[in-house]
């Protein structure tokens, strides 16, 4: 073998092993950062040394809940919307958050354009934004919740088969699983520690996170307390139709890819058009720009897009 082969041969090997080296220590990271998301918020009030009711006290705050674990604040659907983001902002927080982002964007805007209307508009859209974040917020957890009931389910089944009472496998789930699902079993727990019921701190539960199988799970609980039964076949029951659903919504998700594509396409295709065309030959419109008919033609393109848009969206938004 030639010097040169074995050079190329050499450089090879160096690179294999500094690849090797480089994929071993980013799945050491991956690993370690999984395990620090492991712990969720309540997890770490308890690694403060907190007592357990005051840890209660701040999540409900923070979630914006009076001590009884009910809604507060001025509002009851804004409030209800908060809850189910998560975000710990509290109750009050939303109103000058949406002031003070419509205030920024409108000056924003005026500084750079001193157009009032242009103006007007900034602060319309800035101030919807943080809704739109919480919305946001609010459909990200619910799915990432859904995703977690099943495997939590299992874990309480498998305590109750153990020995366990409810409270402590519930427990279990709060000291095990990550945020949303570790948290909100762990409220409950210390709701039915300090003395609730199973079938009422379960209820809040699902409450809290506005999504339609933890309405089930919360029925299938009632029904147990008022009739009894083996609770931990219930539960095993509640997490296969619970799996069952969640496949159909996959499959149906699937077979809607079509129909969102095409509305992505149809959507995305004038307006990357508008602005090749602005890029290409910025003076394609500049004869009729200022044309009043132009303008209004825009306002109804624009009209029978989102006219389009909401007619596509109810044609492919299936609930399961």
């Amino acid at each position: 073998m030639s010097w040169e082969a074995q050079t190329v041969i050499f450089y090879v090997m160096v690179f294999c092993c500094a690849f090797l080296g480089l994929q071993v220590i980013m799945g050491m990271g991956l690993e370690v950062r999984r395990r620090v998301q492991h712990a969720n918020q309540r997890q770490k009030q308890q690694n403060k040394k907190v007592t357990t009711e005051e840890i209660l006290a701040k999540m409900r705050h923070d979630r914006g809940l009076n001590k009884e674990g009910y809604l507060r604040g001025l509002n009851y659907i804004i409030g209800k919307a908060v809850m189910q983001s998560g975000l710990p902002i509290g109750p009050h927080a939303i109103y000058p958050i949406t002031l003070v982002s419509g205030l920024l964007g409108a000056v924003g805007v005026y500084t750079v354009t001193q157009d009032i209307q242009k103006t007007t508009l900034a602060f319309i859209i800035s101030t919807l934004l943080p809704v739109w974040y919480v919305r946001r917020s609010i459909k990200k957890r619910r799915n990432k919740a859904a995703k977690q009931l099943p495997e939590a389910l299992e874990v309480i089944i498998r305590s109750l088969k153990a020995g366990h009472p409810v409270s402590v496998a519930m427990s279990l789930v709060g000291r095990e699983m990550p945020d949303p699902i570790g948290s909100e079993f762990g409220m409950a727990s210390d709701e039915i520690g300090f003395g609730g019921t199973v079938s009422a701190a379960i209820q809040r539960l699902a409450d809290r996170v506005g999504q339609d199988d933890f309405n089930l799970f919360a029925a299938m609980i009632r029904l147990q307390e008022k009739t009894g039964g083996n609770l931990a076949e219930l539960l095993q029951s509640n997490s296969e139709t619970i799996r069952s659903r969640q496949r159909m919504r996959l499959k149906v998700k699937a077979s809607s890819s079509e129909g969102r594509m095409s509305a992505l396409i149809l959507n995305a295709a004038p307006i990357g058009l508008f602005f090749m065309i602005k890029t290409v030959a910025p003076d394609f419109y500049g004869d009729v720009s200022d044309n009043p008919l132009l303008q209004q033609t825009f306002i109804g393109i624009i009209i029978w897009m989102i006219i389009g848009n909401i007619i596509m969206r109810k044609m492919i938004n299936f609930k399961i």
